[in-house]
């Protein structure tokens, strides 16, 4: 078959991106594909009617990038015809369908069309591998179908027939987009919509060509994949593989060496999805396995001997041959000898563990107990900081509950040591007590700003609403992996599990929602509400930082700054960035610092000594309201902390102290660049940081501009109704309308 390619800079390859829901993910899907050396790529994204920040992140890619365009529906259409939308679009000589939570290898991109321009294909088909959550990469299982035998450059099917063997998936190809044309191939609806693509265009290819190299990740997200979730839709796969023997047909004889290993393909992928706890309900597998014994015997081909290269898989298909439900059952149940194993597995662990200490048995008993009688629909537990007090997003939903939801009684879970820090009037229990384990046990909602302890036991009916305590700059969750040195010791299986029991999860801004979705896969609803805890800051009024400056003493015409480091992980021992005292006696006696050391740290980590000018820094480290000093001050001194985020609202003053920003970016991790997109001014020795304050360049048109667009981007949420948004979306079960978007918001710098 004759064929005309682009030659003046060789092939053009078009890759479809449909997009919907991942916008956790899809800045990286989109920085993987885009190699700025290569003219002759077109990226093709369509914006499936996408919910969330997709659409925006979309636009700001093709206003930085022409090779990007971007089609957005307005209805959702699902992913076969998304992908016939870009299809449509396509003008490349090859075509790459590519899905938006998944990326591409490095150099991948430019080695597919050096390939293409070499062989010429069809199709060219490439490796791919699978990332899990856990940070495990695992290359195929059928790499080897690469190189054994060794394959030509070009061949056909009949040559090679094992290429029916390789993964069902569009990914792991790229496609001559005429040739596809020419066959009148598009995508089905449904699910499983690439299998009616996949076989066919390789049955029909006359040159098929191999790229022994991983291209492309296949991300295994713990949610989001259609796929995977339990449905009725996965009887699709019936109708889709009705397609793929109905296009063997019209091929004609040529195909029939094909059919038995086509029809061994068909019945191992619908023994996958039956047998997978998450695919198909159990009160529809009775009517499943009838279908599957319908295709079995309309298609299974003459002479066909059931393949027997795993146990008990002969004994399988006799079984869906002659419709025996019963028999396949008994074939796919686990024994009870392994049950019982790992039941005493489990037991032997526990005892190791010294879980059955009388003591904690003891606790462990009442609390099974408690557990037993029924929630208490009104009874609300809230806690902060691992039960440090009364703080953050919680004690904003606390007392917004009171206000619009009277009828809940709220409850504080709180340390021995923070009994004395509790406002007068809130009720609190101590953790650890009878008394904490008969709330927790009994408590119908869960307000956190950190994960509950392990030991909690979600109960149906239960409900747990996690609000975070600031933006996450540095990376948070599992994105934390690829940073060991800010990990530490993390046990993220751990982490998710908790995690796990979130039914809400509150985000500050879209940078927020974007790092959520990546660091913490679990199923929650996203309230993109803004934080709570900024309600205040956004009202806040002179005369309320005038009764504050006076209840902390801050004289009258002085500049207080606000001083608010970060944790550095990579420190074993926290020190400061730079001479308090030096510092402070070059700024003179017309600036004050109130100082606010880290929760992590205590003041005397914050100098080598504490000679410092009295006059001229106030320890507000044990303040109980950070809110409180960030109104009463002027201007704000940070480095990395998410405060800056918060600050912003009050519109004022931002200075960033950046003298180890590559240091924290390399062995932290952040979510853009700081030093780019900054909030006011950036210093990076201490003469800069005493110039910047002397000169009032904080103060100044360039700064406040920084700030202008730093609250454009991460403050759109917050308007003082961020409190009153959870509690009736979570306490009085409302439908909330999220907050309004500014077009620059979802531009968070990557």
């Amino acid at each position: 078959m004759a064929y005309a390619l682009s030659t003046d800079h060789g092939i053009s390859l078009s890759i479809i991106v449909p997009v919907h829901r991942v916008q956790g993910y899809i800045r990286q899907c989109l920085d993987s594909i885009l190699d700025p050396d290569l003219p002759n790529l077109e990226v093709i994204a369509v914006d499936d009617a996408s919910p969330d920040g997709c659409g925006e992140i979309l636009d700001e890619f093709a206003a930085r990038d022409p090779r990007v365009k971007v089609r957005h529906l307005t209805e959702n259409v699902g992913l076969g015809h998304a992908r016939n939308v870009g299809f449509d679009m396509a003008t490349g000589d090859y075509v790459w369908f590519f899905d938006s939570d998944d990326y591409a290898t490095d150099g991948a991109v430019r080695a597919v069309m050096d390939r293409l321009d070499e062989t010429r294909p069809d199709v060219l088909m490439f490796d791919y591998a699978r990332a899990y959550w856990n940070g495990r990469v695992k290359r195929s299982i059928i790499n080897h179908l690469f190189r054994e035998p060794p394959a030509p450059d070009v061949f056909t099917i009949n040559e090679r027939p094992s290429l029916l063997e390789m993964f069902t998936s569009i990914w792991n190809r790229a496609i001559r987009r005429e040739f596809m044309i020419e066959h009148g191939l598009r995508f089905n609806s449904g699910y499983y919509e690439d299998v009616s693509i996949t076989y066919p265009v390789l049955m029909a290819a006359e040159r098929v060509s191999f790229l022994d190299r991983v291209c492309y990740v296949y991300r295994q997200r713990r949610r989001g994949a259609i796929t995977k979730t339990a449905s009725a839709k996965h009887f699709d796969v019936f109708d889709q593989y009705d397609r793929i023997f109905a296009f063997m047909d019209r091929l004609g004889p040529s195909m029939d060496p094909l059919r038995p290993l086509m029809f061994n393909r068909t019945i191992w992928h619908l023994l996958v999805i039956i047998e997978r706890a998450d695919r198909v309900y159990p009160s529809e597998k009775p009517r499943f396995f009838a279908e599957m014994t319908k295709t079995y015997n309309r298609y299974k081909p003459a002479g066909h001997v059931p393949p027997d290269d795993e146990p008990g898989l002969a004994e399988k298909h006799r079984a869906i041959e002659r419709g025996d439900f019963k028999a396949w059952e008994r074939l796919n149940s686990p024994t009870f000898a392994s049950k019982a194993r790992k039941r005493g597995r489990k037991v032997r662990k526990l005892q190791r563990q010294g879980v059955l200490r009388s003591k904690e048995l003891a606790k462990e008993r009442y609390y099974q107990m408690r557990r037993h009688m029924p929630i208490e629909e009104d009874l609300a537990v809230f806690a902060a900081y691992w039960y440090r007090g009364y703080a953050c997003n919680p004690a904003a939903i606390y007392e917004k509950v009171r206000e619009l939801a009277p009828h809940i009684r709220c409850v504080w879970v709180v340390k021995p040591s923070a009994r004395k820090t509790m406002p007068e009037g809130v009720d609190y229990v101590v953790a650890g007590s009878a008394e904490y384990y008969r709330t927790i046990a009994a408590a119908k909602y869960f307000v956190n700003n950190v994960n509950f302890p392990d030991h909690l036991v979600k109960r149906p009916g239960q409900v747990h609403l996690e609000t975070q305590h600031g933006t996450p700059l540095k990376k948070m969750g599992l994105d934390q992996m690829e940073y060991p040195v800010g990990a530490g010791d993390m046990d993220f299986k751990a982490l998710i599990e908790r995690s796990d029991r979130w039914d809400f999860l509150i985000s500050a801004n879209p940078l927020t929602s974007e790092a959520w979705e990546r660091g913490f896969p679990c199923h929650y609803e996203m309230l993109e509400i803004g934080y709570p805890r900024n309600d205040r800051l956004v009202r806040a009024t002179p005369e309320e930082q005038a009764r504050l400056r006076a209840e902390l003493e801050i004289p009258e015409g002085r500049t207080a700054v606000l001083y608010a480091p970060t944790h550095r992980d990579y420190q074993r021992r926290y020190t400061p960035m730079f001479d308090i005292g030096r510092v402070v006696e070059q700024l003179g006696e017309d600036h004050i610092l109130l100082l606010r050391a880290h929760y992590y740290y205590k003041l005397k980590d914050m100098a080598a000594d504490l000679g410092w000018p009295e006059d001229q820094v106030i320890d507000v480290s044990k303040h109980p309201s950070v809110e409180d000093l960030m109104i009463a001050s002027d201007a704000l001194l940070t480095d990395y902390s998410s405060i800056m985020f918060d600050y912003a609202n009050l519109g004022k003053p931002i200075v960033i102290y950046a003298n180890d920003w590559e240091t924290y970016r390399l062995t932290r991790g952040v979510n853009f660049d700081l030093t780019e997109f900054p909030p006011g001014v950036v210093a990076y020795t201490e003469s800069e940081l005493v110039d910047a304050f002397v000169s009032r360049a904080p103060w100044g048109d360039a700064a406040s501009k920084n700030l202008e667009a730093f609250q454009a981007r991460f403050c759109p949420w917050d308007d003082g109704h961020a409190s009153e948004r959870a509690v009736r979306r979570v306490f009085l079960g409302e439908k909330i309308e999220n907050p309004p978007q500014s077009p620059t918001a979802r531009a968070a710098a990557q």
